[in-house]
């Protein structure tokens, strides 16, 4: 699953596929309606890549809440984001158990569950390739731990031989 490819721009509603790059500006196609437009620099867009969710250990990225969404929800759709407030806390309190309650909206709540909604609707939300990328991670791990590589043994720093002159 590559979220790089996947933005939000502020200002707009759902989530838009970045399908071209012009000479100033972004072309991107909704994820909702696959109307494609530009969007300019003074725009501000977030790649899904670079989002992540408080925690209160270190902050989970977004890569990882889709993935327990996905695993906790068996592939299927979630609570619609306008459910009521205390149904879409206890779901993600459920799915992220250690969230930041202090830090963590329910609007982004909301975000996170029309997100998810929408990526699965449009058959984004593939973890088959996460899988085979760590399993040739750990071959290579394995590879390089294998067989130490032997040090040839060092020479020992000798002082230089004085010259005989023979006088």
């Amino acid at each position: 699953m590559d979220l790089s490819k996947i933005l939000s721009i502020s200002g707009k509603g759902g989530l838009f596929k970045v399908v071209s790059q012009s000479k100033n500006a972004v072309i991107v196609e909704s994820l909702v309606d696959k109307k494609r437009f530009p969007a300019f620099g003074h725009e501000r867009m977030s790649s899904l890549e670079e989002i992540s969710i408080f925690t209160t250990g270190d902050d989970r990225p977004l890569k990882e809440v889709m993935k327990a969404f996905f695993d906790k929800l068996e592939g299927k759709a979630a609570l619609d984001p306008k459910s009521a407030d205390k149904d879409l806390v206890q779901k993600f309190g459920e799915i992220v158990p250690d969230y930041d309650t202090d830090r963590v909206y329910v609007s982004d709540i909301r975000k996170v569950f029309a997100w998810y909604n929408l990526l699965l609707s449009n058959d984004l939300l593939d973890f088959s390739e996460e899988t085979s990328e760590e399993k040739k991670e750990e071959t290579v791990d394995q590879e390089t731990t294998e067989e130490p590589i032997a040090e040839k043994p060092k020479k020992k720093a000798t002082a230089p031989k004085a010259k005989n002159t023979g006088e």
